[in-house]
């Protein structure tokens, strides 16, 4: 039996507040509720929806969510699932993103943001060796892995790593499989498609609204317009989770004057403390683009912008892409082109773990063409251990990772105190 509207409500708003632990704990918490606990849809059905979500670039949890609300209730409850599995995390990164930009300057919110960048280092590791097992299960898949890493170490584009993995993973599929996609076009489109490209058109008109609106009225140049534009842009190719995108906002971030190397660190940080996707990071660095570029209103303006041009894509992917799930799932494709993606999106991580590491661990960095490495000589020791064991701590003992992100933010305060 389908929930009510308000029922639906209070169990995603539920799930939004509680979704606290990486894409993996809200993805295992929506399983609780929906499937365990509320039993509104059974566990085959779940993996379904979850396999094709991991389809599409952009925070696949909150598509996920999404998606099961589309099932439940419609249109309606798409956008009641989909919300509010957001909306309680993002008001929280709103929130120290202010803290920040006012008081990340004093000495000792200084030293405890030290300690967390060592926690992100350590996150940026686990996320690789996590990918690693899921991805890396082919010699070609190695490889392409490798040469993702390889392609972005010299200064290729990430939108560019990405389509070009997806459209060998394609053309390797059809080399190499047969007869799959053939019989995918047999199973039916689900009921009430057309009322879901109805609704994709409009969120695509709602999605590409405020950036034309902004242009219009500010100009191309304008930061709110190239916030816009970036996070636009992202939202289109950003397969693999949060992880995956950091890389290129970090840089593409960097060359535009909106924060430092070590801001997007600490933004990451802060983003790990609160419920919510990841992704909400994105945010953080609209407000501080916003911040940087004159004033407190701009701040609040950037950081809606990026969260709409994060977000509201994934409404026009489900409503666009949920009726023809089933076919898509056995697209031979389609599940070419995300193994592909999935191996390159190592290659990715990768990069991303070293870049963090040159610039949270060391003071100076070594020019390598686009790619600066860390400076071996110019090691912040106790950062490198405290990184290290912090990634003990999450890879091998499994830890909670609230009580790393505390324990490296005192590790800071202590070496402060230290004199370190």
């Amino acid at each position: 039996m389908s929930p009510s509207l308000s029922t639906l409500f209070a169990e995603s708003l539920k799930v939004g507040c509680l979704g606290f632990g990486g894409p993996a704990g809200q993805i295992a918490l929506m399983h609780r509720v929906f499937v365990d606990e509320r039993k509104w849809i059974d566990d085959d059905r779940f993996q379904h929806m979850l396999a094709f979500c991991m389809l599409l670039p952009g925070p696949e949890a909150q598509q996920l969510a999404t998606y099961i609300g589309w099932r439940l209730r419609g249109w309606a409850g798409a956008l009641i699932a989909g919300w509010m599995f957001v909306i309680p995390g993002a008001l929280i990164v709103l929130a120290l993103s202010w803290l920040y930009v006012n008081y990340g300057e004093v000495p000792l919110v200084a030293a405890a943001l030290d300690g967390v960048k060592c926690a992100v280092v350590a996150l940026v590791a686990e996320a690789l060796i996590k990918v690693g097992k899921r991805a890396l299960k082919t010699s070609a898949a190695l490889l392409l892995a490798i040469g993702a890493f390889v392609a972005l170490i010299f200064g290729a584009p990430f939108p560019v790593v990405i389509v070009a993995a997806a459209l060998l993973g394609i053309a390797r599929a059809r080399l190499f499989v047969k007869g799959v996609a053939t019989r995918s076009l047999e199973t039916p489109v689900l009921q009430g498609s057309r009322g879901a490209f109805g609704q994709a058109l409009l969120w695509l008109v709602l999605w590409a609204a405020p950036p034309a609106i902004i242009a219009l009225t500010l100009g191309t140049d304008h930061v709110l317009f190239q916030i816009a534009q970036v996070f636009s842009i992202l939202a289109c190719v950003t397969f693999g989770g949060a992880y995956a995108l950091l890389a290129y906002l970090t840089i593409e971030a960097a060359v535009r004057g909106w924060l430092t190397p070590s801001q997007m660190i600490d933004g990451l940080g802060l983003a790990e403390t609160t419920p919510g996707p990841l992704i909400l990071v994105n945010e953080f660095v609209g407000f501080l683009a916003g911040h940087n570029a004159g004033s407190p209103a701009l701040a609040l303006s950037g950081a809606v912008i990026a969260l709409w041009c994060t977000f509201a894509p994934s409404f026009v992917w489900i409503f666009a892409g949920a009726p023809f799930a089933e076919r898509l799932e056995r697209n031979t494709s389609a599940a070419g082109a995300l193994a592909a993606i999935t191996a390159a999106v190592l290659g990715v991580i990768a990069k991303l773990a070293l870049f963090f590491a040159a610039h949270a661990l060391f003071a100076r960095q070594i020019a390598f063409g686009p790619t600066a490495l860390p400076d071996p000589t110019s090691g912040i020791w106790w950062m490198i251990a405290l990184a290290l064991a912090a990634a003990v701590a999450l890879i091998r003992f499994k830890a909670n990772l609230l009580l790393v992100l505390v324990a490296c933010a005192l590790t800071g305060l202590a070496a402060h105190a230290w004199g370190l």
